[in-house]
């Protein structure tokens, strides 16, 4: 079970800070008072256009232990967290066209607050209502779910909702579902959310924090740009930041590794291979970890394992080089996408024969799949050809049957660049949400193939060239996982992030000593290994001593 101390602790803040202000949901009949949100709330109480409002239940739910699958997608997908007493509230904010999608959204008030709210992102193109209920984004698999340490959580499916049989790219052709896909969505559930929590406990919340990774992640980057005012701490994993040149990166992967340059299963081993023999050893230890994946992507070469004779698995065609290069460099336009950005920066190196969440890792999860990839896509072909090439139908082409071998940015430049404005998460003046106190943390995972940590790191780049160096480290920190892939695997890839933002946001305490671990998927949660947590340029380098341990290595930078 989880620490009692821990928990004790959470409990103890949670109930002092409850006895500031007694609201409704914290007397002696929460349910009656759980009850009674189930009123509608106005559509001048949210700040976009929106039909109104509806509760569709508001349960109070008792309190649950903590469960450990045996199975999942993601290592932490195997957590279900303890959760305390709290009201569930799920409901849907109306459209203004007649014809799109509600906004869902579930929100879930402890009975005992401790005065701040966390609202989550989603993932892929969302589609499925997120609960609020798991453990955050990258975090340590034995600290309490946010909602047991008192805070009140939040969820959506950005305002549309998968159907069997449908691709999930579809809902795009609809243009206020895609308005709030892109941004507006999120900014409804935040104001939705904020009146519920004041009829609640008869006060609105003092901090509001929002956690996503991937698309999750661009959400946050999104509130942080488009709703500077809205939240005051902001943890962005891994996020699909340079959206529309990532789609049309995706697609290009996919249609350069067609036929005889798909890089079959053999071969992606065979070729993380000898990226770790390569560049394992750089940081003092081979350990299967690539800590310097910049200097990585100078020392391997491809072309070394570059047949002499007919192909096999063990060597690689011309072709297939060629679609690794192509993997290897930027995706580049004729035009300015939004906010100047031209290009989507090249893959790295490390993690490309990742398989230990099976369909979520690696090569084959994103990029070569278990199929070469064919039109339309199968379930054995990479993620990101299956997500880019629909969207390049749905959301630019906005032809549900366009070939996607004839992509070409500059036929559809308006469309192009109509969406790019509205998905692009890319504006580096983050001059307002500074201003307001906010604090913002990004996490690259540097064996990610989702998405290119390196657009990450271009865009906080982007902030420090507008801002200056000085004034961004004031508000912003980015960190990379080296060896962790999209998902959380491969390498200790865990913090409680979400500890160290409220710290940062409500103490004035900027990060510092933050360790990455790797733990055991089943109780206790034992640590298996531990590094620093580096902030970018900066890599681990071994120094002797426990290999498994954080003190044993440093951060350091060529």
């Amino acid at each position: 079970m989880l620490k009692a101390k821990t928990l004790t602790l959470f409990a103890a803040l949670a109930v002092l800070a409850g006895c500031a202000a007694r609201g409704p949901l914290q007397t002696a009949d929460p349910q009656a008072a759980c009850a009674a949100l189930a009123s509608p709330i106005a559509a001048a109480k949210i700040g976009l256009p929106n039909g109104g409002a509806s509760i569709d239940s508001a349960t109070l739910v008792a309190a649950t232990p903590l469960r450990v699958a045996e199975r999942g997608p993601t290592p932490a997908s195997l957590i279900t967290p303890a959760l305390p007493q709290h009201c569930k509230v799920l409901g849907r904010i109306a459209p203004v066209d007649p014809k799109a999608p509600p906004i869902l959204f579930q929100l879930n008030l402890p009975t005992q607050w401790n005065g701040r709210s966390v609202q989550y992102g989603g993932g892929g193109f969302n589609g499925v209502l997120i609960t609020g209920l798991a453990l955050p984004p990258a975090s340590r698999f034995d600290t309490p779910a946010p909602l047991a340490q008192g805070y009140v959580t939040v969820g959506t499916d950005s305002g549309h909702q998968n159907q069997p049989g449908t691709p999930p790219q579809a809902f795009a052709l609809n243009d206020e579902a895609l308005l709030n896909f892109a941004h507006a969505s999120y900014k409804k559930v935040r104001d939705v959310s904020v009146e519920l929590m004041q009829r609640a406990y008869a006060r609105g919340p003092e901090k509001l924090y929002f956690v996503g990774s991937s698309e999750g992640g661009r959400e946050g980057l999104t509130m942080a740009q488009r709703y500077p005012a809205d939240f005051d701490g902001i943890f962005s994993r891994v996020p699909v930041i340079n959206w529309t040149a990532l789609q049309f990166a995706g697609t290009r992967n996919g249609l350069a590794s067609m036929g005889d340059a798909w890089i079959r299963p053999p071969l992606v081993k065979r070729v993380g291979d000898e990226v770790l023999a390569a560049c394992d050893l750089v940081d003092g230890l081979g350990d299967g970890i690539v800590s310097d994946p910049k200097d990585c992507l100078r020392r391997f070469d491809v072309s070394k394992l570059r047949c002499a004779g007919a192909p096999n698995d063990g060597c690689l065609s011309d072709a297939q080089i060629k679609a690794i290069r192509t993997l290897h460099s930027p995706y580049r336009f004729d035009f300015d996408l939004a906010n100047g950005v031209r290009e989507y920066p090249g893959y790295g190196v490390s993690g490309e024969a990742t398989l230990a969440n099976g369909p979520t890792g690696g090569w084959m999860a994103w990029w070569s799949g278990r199929a070469a990839p064919v039109i339309p896509p199968v379930p054995a072909n990479g993620i990101a050809w299956f997500y880019g090439s629909g969207a390049i139908q749905y959301f630019y082409a906005r032809d549900p049957n366009f070939d996607v071998r004839k992509t070409d940015p500059n036929a559809m430049k308006a469309r192009v660049l109509e969406v790019s404005a509205l998905m692009d998460s890319t504006n580096p003046d983050l001059s307002a949400f500074h201003a307001r106190g906010g604090k913002l943390i990004v996490l690259e995972n540097m064996a990610d193939f989702a998405q290119t940590p390196y657009a990450g790191i271009a865009y906080v780049d982007s902030v420090v060239q507008r801002l200056g160096a000085a004034r961004t480290n004031q508000f912003l920190r980015l960190y990379v996982a080296p060896g962790v892939d999209h998902v959380g695997s491969g390498a200790p890839g865990n913090v409680d992030m979400l500890a160290a933002l409220a710290d940062w946001v409500e103490r004035d305490r900027s990060p510092s000593g933050l360790q990455l671990v790797e733990q055991e998927t089943k109780e206790p949660f034992a640590v298996k290994r531990a590094r620093p947590l580096c902030e970018w340029p900066k890599y681990t380098q071994y120094k002797g001593g426990d290999v498994n341990a954080a003190s044993s290595f440093e951060c350091k930078v060529d």
